[in-house]
C-alpha cells in the first residue's frame, strides 16, 4: 500500500501508475524480521474456522501484531495473533481477532476483500521478492487470492484469475455477524494452504524440507464504522489501519524483504528452536541499502550514483563474511551486489536487481 490510498488498490486501478513509481520471536535488532518455527502436528486441524483441534495445542502463538509501520505507530486497538502448523499436503494458518463488532458485506469470490475487515496471508517461497502469493478472506469467508510476478513499485503485474487449488478457510464468530443490536468478542479463522497450489513459482523443494525458511507476513485490515440504518459501514474519508506480524516500515504489504522468517520443523509443534539463516546478514545488509536509496531517490529524483552517497543513511551489518557492497546504477536501474564468505569456503554472489529481485549464485 502507499501513503493516502494502498498500494494495491492503485494497482488494482491504475497498474502503469505503479510500474512508474508508485513461538515469539528470538532476540532481534530492531530491523529484524520476526520469526516462527511451523512444527507438524500428530493430527491435523479440521477447518471448521475453531481454534480447538489438539493440532493447535501446543503451536505458540505470533508476537502479537503491530501498526504496518512499525513502533512509530500507536499499538493496534485489538490484539491479533496467529498459529502456523505444516504437514506433507497443507500449510495451516490460524488467526485469533478479538473484535466487538464483527461485519462484512463482500460475497463474491476475487472480491477486493479488503474493502471490509479482513485477514491476509502473503508468501514468498525463496525469499527473492517475485513470485509470490497473496490471501484475503473476511469475516464471510469470501477469498480473495492473488500472484504477483514482484511488487508494484518494482514493476509488478497481478493475475487475480490465479487460484489456490485446494484451498480451505473457515471463520467461528464469538458474537452475531452483521448485527448491530449486541457487541461480539472476536472471530478465528483457519486456512489450509495445498502445497501444490504453490509449487509452479515457488522455485524450491515442495513441501518444504525440515529446516527451510520461507517468507510469510500476515496483515489484518480494520476500518472504523458507523451504522446507516442499522447497517454496518465504513466512515467516509477514514483510511483503515493496518497490523502486521512483521513491521513493513511503510503503508505497503508488497515489501517481500521485511516479510517474516518461517521455519518448517518435522518436529512436533513448539518442539524445534529458530536457527537464523546463514543468508540473513545478507539479506539485511541488502534491505537496509535498498531502502537507503529509496529515500535518497526521493529526495533527489534519481537513484543515488555509489555507495558514497548513501554515507550515514544506511547501519552496516557487524558479520565478517559479509563483503563490501558496491552499488551502480546499469540502464537508468539501481543495482547493489554484494559477496558473501561462507564457512564451506564457498562465495555466494549477492545481487539485489533492477526489479526488487535478490538473488544470490554460489
Amino acid at each position: 500500500m502507499l501513503h493516502g490510498m494502498p498500494c494495491r488498490s492503485i494497482a488494482l486501478l491504475f497498474p502503469m501508475l505503479l510500474v512508474l513509481g508508485c513461538q515469539s520471536s528470538p532476540a532481534r535488532t530492531l530491523d529484524a524480521p520476526r520469526a516462527y518455527v511451523a512444527g507438524q502436528p500428530a493430527v491435523p486441524p479440521v477447518i471448521d474456522g475453531r481454534l480447538d483441534d489438539a493440532a493447535w495445542a501446543d503451536a505458540p502463538w505470533t508476537d502479537d501484531f503491530i501498526d504496518i509501520e512499525g513502533d512509530v505507530k500507536p499499538v493496534p486497538r485489538f490484539r491479533t495473533r496467529a498459529k502456523m502448523l505444516w504437514d506433507e499436503q497443507y500449510f495451516y494458518v490460524a488467526a485469533w481477532m478479538p473484535e466487538p463488532h464483527v461485519w462484512g458485506t463482500l460475497t463474491a469470490r476475487d472480491s477486493i476483500i479488503y474493502n471490509d475487515n479482513d485477514f491476509e496471508v502473503f508468501i514468498d517461497p525463496d525469499g527473492d521478492s517475485h513470485d509470490y502469493y497473496e490471501l484475503e478472506v473476511n469475516a464471510l469467508n469470501t477469498q480473495f487470492d492473488l500472484m504477483l510476478t514482484r511488487p508494484y513499485r518494482c514493476g509488478g503485474s497481478y493475475d487475480i484469475g490465479w487460484d489456490i487449488d485446494g484451498l480451505q478457510t473457515a471463520v467461528d464468530i464469538e458474537g452475531t455477524l452483521n448485527d448491530a443490536s449486541d457487541e461480539d468478542r472476536l472471530w478465528t479463522m483457519e486456512i489450509a494452504i495445498p502445497w501444490s497450489s504453490l509449487a509452479s513459482h515457488a522455485n524450491r523443494p515442495i513441501p518444504p524440507e525440515d529446516g527451510d525458511h520461507w517468507w510469510v507476513n500476515f496483515s489484518r485490515v480494520e476500518w472504523q464504522h458507523e451504522l446507516v440504518d442499522g447497517v454496518y459501514r465504513r466512515k467516509p474519508g477514514v483510511r483503515e489501519d493496518n497490523w502486521v506480524w512483521s513491521r513493513q516500515d511503510a503503508i505497503d504489504m508488497h515489501r517481500p524483504q521485511y516479510w517474516g522468517r518461517v521455519q518448517f520443523s518435522a518436529a512436533a509443534p513448539g518442539v524445534a528452536e529458530y536457527v537464523v539463516g546463514d543468508d540473513e546478514a545478507a539479506r539485511t545488509t541488502i534491505r537496509r541499502i535498498h531502502a537507503a536509496a529509496e529515500q535518497w531517490s526521493g529526495a533527489n529524483g534519481q537513484w543515488p550514483g555509489s555507495m558514497d552517497d548513501l554515507d550515514g543513511m544506511w547501519e552496516p551489518v557487524s558479520d565478517p563474511s559479509i563483503g563490501t557492497p558496491q552499488l551502480t546504477i546499469e540502464e537508468g536501474q539501481l543495482m547493489v551486489r554484494l559477496d558473501q564468505a561462507m564457512g564451506d569456503g564457498t562465495v555466494r554472489h549477492w545481487q539485489l536487481g533492477p526489479l526488487c529481485e535478490v538473488a544470490y549464485t554460489k
